[in-house]
């Protein structure tokens, strides 16, 4: 996302919001990484660096529009508790689905262009990555009917 880019205030709303589910992401993938096996935790900590980048991106893009970018919560509420790998995995598999939803809520509230492009890329790398949590959770199918829909 460049410098300056021309965003009105739904597409602001929007960015704030994926800003906001970011934030959430990483929260869920820290937690997860406590009760995955080795293997499965360097992977959701790879996945927690695509969100730590998504996050810094969207930040400066608020920042560079001259808005005050939303700020982190302390801590999230899951879903269900979280005790062991499964319920990590399904846990990670959530916060996906849950950024993708809010990138889809930007390609909804703007026709700029890069933006646009930017939403495409992060929703297509959330499904991978969902994909991947759905699968070791137990989750079927892999990747659900229009993912980031809900």
């Amino acid at each position: 996302m460049s410098q300056g880019p021309p965003l009105d205030d739904a597409a602001i709303d929007a960015l704030q919001g994926a800003l906001a589910t970011e934030h959430a992401a990483l929260w869920c993938y820290a937690l997860a990484v406590a009760f995955l096996p080795p293997d499965q935790a360097a992977q959701a900590r790879a996945d927690a660096d695509a969100h730590r980048n998504l996050r810094s991106r969207v930040a400066q893009t608020l920042t560079d529009v001259g808005k005050r970018p939303v700020s982190a919560q302390p801590a999230y509420a899951t879903p269900w508790a979280v005790v062991d790998a499964a319920s990590a995995a399904a846990l990670a598999a959530v916060a996906e689905s849950d950024t993708m939803a809010a990138w889809r809520s930007i390609l909804e509230r703007t026709t700029y262009v890069e933006l646009r492009q930017v939403a495409i890329t992060t929703l297509t790398a959330a499904t991978v990555r969902l994909a991947r949590w759905r699968t070791v959770s137990g989750d079927t199918p892999a990747v659900p009917d229009f993912p980031g829909s809900a």
